[in-house]
């Protein structure tokens, strides 16, 4: 997931809360998350690892 910003470093906790809830409607469960700091605290992205039970 994207950060927002001139320099990156600013998540959109609703949007990131959104696409979390969508994706769990479809079966994904958050396993992991980072991020890839820069400086001062800020993100370049979020890294979000979700898994799921295979499908036949």
């Amino acid at each position: 997931m994207p950060t927002k910003g001139w320099f990156g470093g600013k998540v959109d906790y609703q949007e990131l809360a959104n696409s979390l809830n969508s994706a769990g409607k479809e079966g994904w469960e958050v396993v992991s998350m980072a991020n890839t700091n820069m400086y001062n605290n800020a993100s370049r992205s979020v890294i979000i690892v979700l898994k799921r039970e295979l499908l036949d």
